[in-house]
């Protein structure tokens, strides 16, 4: 967590003038659903107490200044002159800042000021943080009367403009609108949700960041999109009712996709069992039974390393070290894939003897550190500072 004094200090350091309000966006986890946002799935995820801050104060011209605390860096450009930058990190914000322009609410220019506490490169979503802080922050600060659920929509259509990135909405959503203790149940093709109680009893979650990020995961994303968007368009040949993978049953696939694209065949088998998967989890977690939630998670990662592939070689490793102790229930890869975390299910008590056991033989494999991160679930973006 980062202060709010801190902040307001660095702030006035690097504009010379005082913030007028301090927003706040978290990084999420997501319990099981991984790859079905995209194709009008359902996903199971919830924010954590790890979060991306931005203070914000408004100009009297049409200057945007922003100013990374990561990689200290100061970006400048005028309202009406963005557009993506080979920077990187300013897309994130300027995404937003466009799709602001897009839907022609009044705005003028702005200084803001990004800090965070989210491990970047784990898999938690720093970048939809960014996102769901931005729109939350703007729309505060100039009154613009947007929704928490349209704020997630303006962070997904940014990462997909801004920063090329075909992200599925489960990200933002999470980040804005997620309750503590709770999960939610979102269903992403017309974006209703429920919050089910987060309840584990004896057990508790805990992330282990495998340190590594593999270059190709984001062409890799965008590729794996593609070919569920091929197996649709195969099955729409014959069932033109269809409109995603969300539509699509095991017999279709087997009918229309398997004899003419066996890989893209692969990747959809996968989304609809991992859409099943999530139900089954959904029901053990609201029945308490957190042993038969476990057993959907080790099966969800088996899936995404050998049906999906978008595991890698420090997530097996860590997934298949976990699954031989009795105290974890559950555990597999999070997020795009390629890197980042694996989430575990461990008995209260047992998670710092876990990562005791796992750190040599992970450093021994792989000539890395191993770095378990603890979470709590938290609620969705807020304001915790006003002027």
């Amino acid at each position: 967590m980062i202060s709010n004094e801190a902040l307001l200090k660095r702030f006035k350091e690097v504009f010379q003038e005082e913030a007028e309000l301090i927003c706040k966006s978290p990084g999420r986890i997501n319990i099981i659903g991984e790859h079905t946002d995209y194709n009008e799935g359902f996903v199971l995820p919830t924010a954590i107490d790890k979060a991306i801050y931005v203070a914000i104060r408004k100009r009297d011209d049409q200057k945007l200044r922003l100013y990374a605390a990561d990689f200290e860096q100061l970006f400048e450009v005028p309202l009406d002159l963005i557009a993506p930058t080979t920077l990187g990190w300013p897309n994130y914000i300027l995404g937003v800042v466009q799709q602001i322009v897009d839907r022609k609410l009044e705005i003028s220019g702005f200084d803001l000021y990004i800090d965070g506490d989210i491990p970047v490169g784990a898999g938690l979503s720093s970048s939809a943080a960014v996102e769901c802080a931005t729109g939350f922050g703007l729309n505060a600060l100039f009154e613009l009367g947007l929704d928490r659920v349209e704020i997630a929509k303006m962070g997904q259509l940014a990462e997909h403009t801004y920063a090329g990135v075909k992200c599925g909405i489960m990200d933002q959503f999470a980040s804005i609108l997620s309750k503590e203790g709770h999960v939610i149940r979102l269903d992403c093709r017309d974006l209703s949700y429920t919050y089910v109680p987060l309840a584990l009893g004896d057990y508790e979650i805990v992330l282990l960041n495998t340190n590594v990020k593999h270059a190709l995961a984001s062409s890799a994303y965008n590729d794996r999109r593609a070919s569920c968007e091929t197996a649709v368009a195969l099955v729409q040949q014959k069932y033109p009712e269809v409109n995603s993978l969300r539509d699509v049953s095991q017999g279709m696939l087997e009918e229309m996709v398997k004899a003419v694209d066996p890989d893209a065949y692969t990747k959809a088998k996968f989304v609809i069992e991992e859409n099943e998967r999530l139900a089954t989890a959904c029901a053990a977690l609201e029945a308490g039974d957190i042993e038969a939630l476990g057993a959907q998670m080790f099966r969800a990662h088996q899936g995404l390393s050998l049906e999906y592939e978008v595991s890698c070689p420090e997530l097996d490793f860590l997934v298949d070290q976990a699954k031989a102790f009795p105290e974890v229930l559950g555990a597999r890869m999070m997020g795009g894939g390629f890197g980042g975390c694996t989430i575990n299910i461990v008995k209260k008590g047992f998670a710092k003897e876990l990562v005791e056991l796992l750190t040599p033989e992970y450093q021994a494999q792989f000539n890395l550190q191993l770095t378990p991160i603890f979470v709590h679930t938290d609620h969705g973006s807020n304001l915790v500072y006003s002027r």
